[in-house]
């Protein structure tokens, strides 16, 4: 009997685990998030939207990482405080959980680490730990919700940290044309699709992008092959370690719903998938793709976009005589 429901148990977790045809394939399906404490993930949700955690009191985690918009902002480099010009392009928030680490350069070890980074970024929110909580402090209705979830109604850092993580982890995107092509419905794509997917693997692309996120595991080489020319000055993993094996070594990005997260590459310089599966092909594989070529990979690309998720706006509570007032143009 036990043995029995141990079966049952590892086949439960998806269809991964049952089909050797899904397994023997470079990219695997997303499965839909299991939220461990729904309480949590709504404060997390709180969270990310309040633009109080800013100094300005208009920036908010949605600001770069919209929600509408495949989460991220569509812009080559994101927008900070006083209309400061970010260093960087924002990557999406949209199964950011399956990644090795967050940030471009890896600096963050996972989603809770991440979120408290752009709080007291100046260039970012511009707020510190210590102010974003005392807001949060200063609202009866937030001081209520931290209790209820961890016991206490004192706020610190790390809780907030673990609530938009928490939050974050249930924003993946399952059910892709290409996930159900994967799990046996093979009317799901087409045939230029499915060339395009077979371009995608013999090229060498599914070399650095493969798994669930299609990417997102691994840091690699800008420019392999020859030289990535850029005026950003972001210099990847080198930022982080100091080494100089790591220079130009970025995180390698996500393909899931990438035909919705352009501009492309850590500086934003290809306006869309064209332009960046050319880019790649030539200073990463070597390879100058054909027309034809292009358009079937990009095609198949576009069939890794999967459901969106679906949120009810929250309703934040108000500021009260004791939160401390923003400051959008100090």
């Amino acid at each position: 009997m036990i043995m029995r429901a141990l079966i049952i148990s590892l086949l439960s977790v998806g269809t991964i685990a049952a089909s050797p045809a899904i397994a023997a394939e470079p990219i695997q399906p997303i499965e839909a998030a299991k939220p461990k404490n729904e309480n949590m993930v709504e404060l997390g949700k709180m969270l990310f939207f309040d633009p109080r955690l800013s100094k300005s009191g208009f920036i908010s985690c949605n600001s770069c990482h919209n929600l509408s918009m495949g989460g991220s902002d569509n812009l080559p480099s994101s927008i900070g405080h006083k209309w400061h010009q970010g260093p960087i392009n924002s990557p999406t928030v949209l199964n950011s959980s399956l990644n090795l680490a967050q940030f471009w350069d890896g600096r963050a070890k996972d989603l809770k680490d991440q979120a408290g980074g752009p709080i007291a970024n100046p260039g970012e929110m511009a707020f510190s730990h210590e102010l974003a909580v005392g807001v949060l402090q200063s609202i009866p209705q937030y001081r209520a919700r931290f209790k209820q979830i961890f016991g206490s109604d004192k706020i610190d850092i790390e809780k907030v940290t673990d609530a938009i993580a928490a939050f974050e982890e249930t924003l993946v995107t399952p059910g892709s044309r290409f996930d159900k092509w994967l799990k046996g419905d093979k009317a799901a794509i087409n045939q230029t699709e499915l060339e395009g997917y077979k371009l995608f693997k013999e090229a060498g692309c599914a070399g650095c992008h493969n798994g669930a996120a299609v990417g997102g595991a691994s840091f690699q080489k800008m420019g392999v092959v020859e030289p990535y020319k850029t005026e950003s000055k972001a210099e990847g993993r080198f930022g982080v370690t100091g080494k100089d094996a790591d220079r130009m070594m970025f995180k390698v990005p996500t393909l899931r719903n990438v035909e919705l997260t352009y501009p492309y590459f850590h500086d934003g310089a290809a306006a869309n998938l064209e332009d960046a599966v050319n880019t790649m092909g030539r200073i990463q594989l070597g390879r100058n793709f054909t027309k034809d070529e292009n358009t079937k990979i990009v095609a198949f690309l576009k069939t890794l976009t999967g459901k969106q998720p679906e949120l009810t706006l929250p309703i934040l509570p108000p500021s009260t005589r004791d939160t401390p007032r923003p400051h959008p143009f100090d």
